[in-house]
């Protein structure tokens, strides 16, 4: 588990933006010791813990890049059609039996390996077969349809750097540089709570004044799509010593912990008070909507974040700051929320000084997607994730949009 001291994240400000807050999780959290090595295949998802280099190049020899017919450039006649011999065929799989002959040419397929002498490849649609003899249009260059040795990773070039997180294609370079298994991070162990006597879990009666808990199982849900192993621990009653002593349990035997309402200043909001009893509290409150209600503390050395009750706001706030909390654990370069410009079909007004997250859904019209607004606003419409596309991100120097107004969205298909 984490083991971070109480006052690692002191500072002196009251209110932070959401920069501001990642920022001081990132800058102060080391990420976690101790690596693993996993099977190719089991590695999905997981974070490379060294920088592992190329022991052979990619692709190893030299070879053609498509169907054709591989000669000697020098053999061609420059600026005219030129006429070679047909000299036999060589086919993915198969090395050359010796140097080609000068004047001729052989008939090659996509990823055999160049025969000693070739340096050229004519595709094949554009060449022309003349009983035994190839004719050949002018005009090829030197080295045409041709893939070098080394021409994708070089031997003893860095192919990928520690901290990389590992997807098909990562993985797919790997396997083709010969790598049967991976040095990987230890997956972060993240445990996460929802709080309050309203909640009752899915699948079990409700009380009268009771609904069902839905955070619990959207956190646990993005927590799936990050290198870390996600524990669900249920939910705290609203008893202020129960809250304080389950997060001190659960401290001992994580690295992370994620609870998600009772942060607010109610009478039942304990987990605030929770952490102080525990350890310290780094910040609570951030200049955000939906999500202003979040604590950042330390309880026995591990950190937990405090998120809002409120689903929408739950969400907003674990992506801007249980997201890279977590990939700085595991050792990840964290890469930031994927956003890309529409065009707002809606106007709003804002207060300076803080950011907004309105739900937008997107459509194609136009050189740039069109957000329009969802109609309604509240922190704990779930629908308004369902039916919405994506998150229209106001800066906190925007006060006012209106339609026609280029915004930032982050997709909810990229950041989810």
């Amino acid at each position: 588990m984490a083991q971070l001291s109480d006052d690692c994240f002191a500072h002196g400000g009251a209110l932070l933006s959401v920069e501001a807050a990642a920022a001081l999780v990132v800058a102060r959290v080391p990420p976690l010791a101790g690596t693993e090595t996993v099977p190719l295949a089991a590695a999905r998802g997981r974070v490379l813990a060294e920088d592992l280099h190329a022991p052979q190049p990619l692709p190893p020899f030299f070879n053609s890049a498509v169907d054709g017919y591989a000669f000697r450039h020098a053999d061609l006649v420059p600026d005219a059609e030129s006429v070679l011999a047909l000299h036999g065929r060589l086919a993915a799989g198969q090395a050359a039996a010796g140097p080609i002959p000068p004047g001729t040419a052989l008939r090659i397929l996509t990823g055999a390996p160049m025969p000693p002498g070739a340096d050229t490849v004519m595709m094949q649609e554009d060449a022309v077969l003349d009983g035994p003899r190839l004719r050949l249009p002018p005009g090829l260059k030197h080295g045409a349809n041709c893939r070098p040795a080394g021409e994708d990773v070089a031997q003893g070039e860095c192919a990928l750097p520690a901290g990389a997180r590992l997807g098909p294609a990562e993985i797919g370079l790997l396997a083709a540089l010969g790598f049967a298994t991976l040095p990987v991070t230890r997956r972060p162990r993240v445990g996460v709570f929802s709080t309050g006597n309203e909640l009752a879990a899915p699948g079990t009666p409700l009380g009268p004044a009771q609904t069902y808990d839905s955070n619990r199982f959207s956190l646990l849900a993005l927590l799936a799509g990050l290198p870390v192993e996600a524990h669900d621990l249920g939910i705290l009653p609203d008893r202020a010593e129960a809250t304080a002593g389950a997060l001190r349990e659960a401290a001992a035997t994580h690295d992370l912990l994620l609870t998600s309402g009772g942060v607010s200043t109610g009478e039942e909001d304990h987990v605030r008070t929770a952490i102080e009893a525990g350890g310290r509290l780094v910040f609570w409150k951030l200049a955000l909507k939906p999500g202003r209600p979040a604590a950042m503390g330390v309880v026995a050395g591990t950190p937990v974040l405090g998120l809002p009750g409120n689903p929408v706001a739950a969400i907003v706030t674990f992506l801007h700051l249980a997201r890279p909390l977590a990939l700085r654990l595991a050792g990840a370069t964290a890469a930031p929320l994927p956003r890309f410009a529409a065009t707002a079909d809606f106007s709003y007004r804002k207060k300076a000084g803080r950011r907004e997250y309105v739900r937008v859904s997107l459509s194609g019209e136009g050189p740039l997607p069109v957000a329009r607004k969802y109609p309604r606003e509240g922190a704990g419409l779930l629908t308004s994730l369902t039916r919405s596309d994506a998150f229209a991100e106001l800066r906190e120097d925007v006060v006012e949009v209106k339609p026609g107004d280029s915004v930032a969205v982050l997709p909810f298909a990229a950041v989810f």
